[in-house]
């Protein structure tokens, strides 16, 4: 891990975030309600086009929350952060983005994953105001360090998403092996309440953190029989084909839908990749596929998608 490229850390906490998005809100925030929220991280940078490639590990939402017994939208701003450092002027210049996007109150979040374990905390405010009452006036943000929880803590939740923080918490006086077979053990339980894509994150994240042998990991994903399960990519795109073939109308077990429904899954699939920051050399080793074969998959799906459909085909 310590020879993977740093970007993918950053990219990994927000694909984690994004996937269990309300867990992650009812660990760290339990009094904080949230109702009906959209990613608005497109939008973000289509606006602000030239901060694209600072903002890939940062996460921009529309959330409803409860306020005075009243829901209220606001956005909330995740910046995953992989080192120890100051963010309090970074934060609050995206503020100021977000809150000219959209016009709404700006929540900012700093969630820093790195390894060490702190004795100083960071600056969680930022001085950019004066008047003549008050004199300074401080943007405040909560800070969330992953090290400050125990992996022995995390794990015993029934949170999933719990359990995948343990990976990355203080795991000192815990056994890896067994961290990661309750893990897995706890996926092979929900599997059919997960998604593709929240089945996919998964075996990502825990393969780039778990910090055991290979054999052993893959050991354990057999004794819960969770050995190529969904993850294995061809299989992934293979199902979310047959569904997208049948959500067109075109019969389950029919090739051409089958095959316009995987070009299009595995389409989508890299676009939210590189949508959460992730780099191509991280896309390859999961999915196989570089820029240029993006690019050439894309270009065949459209020619796909512009042929009529014969009637001997329906």
């Amino acid at each position: 891990m310590s020879g993977s490229n740093p970007k993918s850390h950053d990219a990994l906490f927000k694909w984690l975030i994004t996937s269990f998005f309300r867990e992650f809100f009812d660990h760290y925030f339990p009094n904080i309600k949230i109702g009906k929220f959209r990613f608005i991280d497109k939008e973000f940078i289509s606006k602000y086009e030239a901060l694209k490639e600072s903002l890939k590990g940062d996460l921009f939402v529309v959330v409803e929350v409860e306020i005075d017994s009243q829901l209220c939208e606001i956005v909330i701003h995740i910046e995953n952060q992989r080192k120890r450092e100051d963010l309090s002027e970074r934060v609050f210049e995206y503020l100021c983005y977000a809150w000219l996007l959209k016009k709404k109150p700006v929540w900012s979040i700093a969630v820093y994953t790195d390894d060490a374990i702190w004795r100083k905390r960071v600056s969680d405010n930022f001085w950019y105001g004066f008047n003549s009452q008050n004199i300074r006036q401080f943007h405040k943000f909560d800070v969330i360090k992953i090290k400050d929880e125990k992996s022995s803590d995390l794990i015993k939740k029934k949170s999933l998403l719990c359990k995948l923080i343990a990976i990355k918490a203080n795991d000192e006086g815990t056994d890896r092996e067994a961290l990661i077979r309750d893990i897995y053990q706890t996926v092979a339980k929900m599997k059919g309440q997960l998604t593709n894509d929240q089945l996919l994150l998964i075996e990502q994240f825990v393969s780039f953190y778990k910090n055991i042998p290979q054999e052993t990991f893959e050991k354990i994903k057999k004794e819960v029989s969770m050995s190529g399960y969904a993850t294995t990519i061809s299989e992934h795109f293979q199902l979310e084909g047959e569904r997208i073939g049948e959500k067109r109308g075109e019969k389950r077990g029919e090739k051409r839908g089958e095959k316009r429904g995987g070009m299009k899954e595995k389409i989508n699939i890299v676009e939210n990749l590189l949508q959460n920051g992730l780099e191509w050399e991280f896309i390859k080793k999961s999915i196989g596929l570089d820029l240029q074969s993006f690019q050439e998959l894309k270009d065949d799906y459209h020619k796909l998608i512009s042929q009529p459909v014969s009637a001997k085909s329906i």
